[in-house]
């Protein structure tokens, strides 16, 4: 899968940047070229989106066998998700959500959204513990100009991002996409945690701890976009919180 948000509706760390990135023969691409190169491996299977100069969302297409991980791409009321992976406690999580039983794991989480925005407050970090599985999902809100992503914490499906030319937030589960697109500036998402465009990056595990940048560097050695951990010794001034459809989540900026 694949997702890139212009940096005016997602701020991702700037410790994601790598000042390597543009020294070597290798460039970030802006966008549109990463699009092409994605759809590009599966010319015959790639179904994407593009909204206006905002975002870009694709994916490709299970086979007719049961893929394993699990990929799906849906929207409805102008909010798209992709996700990839399962929920083994799927069937318990639509009853709760009085969802139909034909839901799958992309619907629920959309539904999920729409509770948190519409209805908090509530711990954005408590929905997210509440998924059992391996499980990697971004969530697009284009009316609220919202992204909001998270990484299961089981280490079962991998996800990566990373920052284009333009100063774009790019994610993706293909590792070869993420390095053409983002040069030196990319990294693993950190298991166990989660992204809001507004709020930032925060663990879900440990939802009162701060996360801290852990510099990165290649085998070439070239400073690379850094990875992320949960800081034990630091912690946040209150628990993270859905507020109004405007302002999502009213997380506090440290």
């Amino acid at each position: 899968m694949l997702a890139i948000f212009h940096e005016a509706f997602a701020h991702p760390p700037e410790e994601l940047n790598s000042p390597a990135s543009y020294k070597g023969i290798k460039k970030p691409k802006v966008p549109e070229e990463t699009l092409e190169d994605f759809i590009s491996h599966n010319p015959n299977n790639t179904f994407s989106m593009t909204f206006g100069n905002a975002a870009v969302m694709a994916y490709v297409r299970p086979p007719t066998s049961f893929p394993t991980p699990q990929r799906q791409f849906c929207g409805f009321d102008d909010i798209y998700c992709l996700f990839l992976g399962s929920l083994n406690n799927l069937c318990s999580l639509i009853r709760q959500y009085g969802l139909s039983k034909s839901s799958n794991e992309a619907i629920f989480l959309i539904e999920a959204y729409k509770t948190l925005r519409d209805r908090g407050p509530y711990p954005a970090d408590q929905v997210i513990k509440d998924l059992d599985g391996s499980f990697a999902f971004v969530v697009y809100d284009r009316k609220a100009g919202n992204v909001f992503a998270a990484l299961g914490s089981d280490g079962g499906v991998k996800l990566y991002w990373g920052i284009a030319a333009d100063g774009s937030i790019v994610i993706s589960d293909d590792l070869d996409i993420i390095k053409e697109g983002c040069a030196k500036s990319f990294a693993p998402f950190p298991t166990g945690c989660m992204f809001h465009s507004e709020g930032g990056l925060m663990s879900f595990e440990h939802p009162m701890n701060k996360m801290k940048a852990m510099p990165r560097i290649d085998s070439e050695g070239a400073m690379c976009g850094a990875n992320f951990k949960v800081d034990k010794h630091t912690r946040v001034n209150s628990i993270p919180r859905v507020g109004s459809q405007s302002n999502w989540t009213e997380w506090d900026h440290h």
